[in-house]
């Protein structure tokens, strides 16, 4: 199976939790601290029209509270957060790139780039 048909079977992100579980196709578990999704969050507001997806700043508090996840198409989740926040468009491939930042630091997860 490749990458790019991996797909999400489940997702957690459970009231008041503070990291989301995605169970994949694969039979991979990825877990994802929410500080390390609304960092990464890919909307064109935290990330600008170009260049690669970078840490977009620290958050906290009801900024890191997921209020709703929205299914968009078959290839990704619309995540809003607690602070109103809601135009990022989080695809499967950007979720699973993500995955092994829930295992690091957050120094590391800092430091990382993603394409687009």
């Amino acid at each position: 199976m490749s990458d790019e048909d991996v797909v999400p079977v489940e997702m957690r992100a459970p009231e008041g939790a503070r990291v989301m579980e995605i169970d994949w196709s694969d039979g991979t578990t990825t877990r994802h601290p929410h500080v390390v999704l609304r960092g990464f969050c890919p909307c064109a507001h935290c990330q600008g029209h170009q260049g690669p997806i970078q840490w977009a700043g620290d958050f906290e508090g009801a900024s890191l509270d997921i209020t709703s996840l929205e299914e968009v198409g078959s290839y990704a989740v619309r995540i809003a957060w607690g602070d109103g926040h809601a135009t990022g468009i989080y695809t499967w491939r950007h979720l699973r790139a993500l995955g092994p930042l829930g295992e690091g630091s957050l120094d590391d997860a800092r430091a990382a780039r993603f394409g687009r």
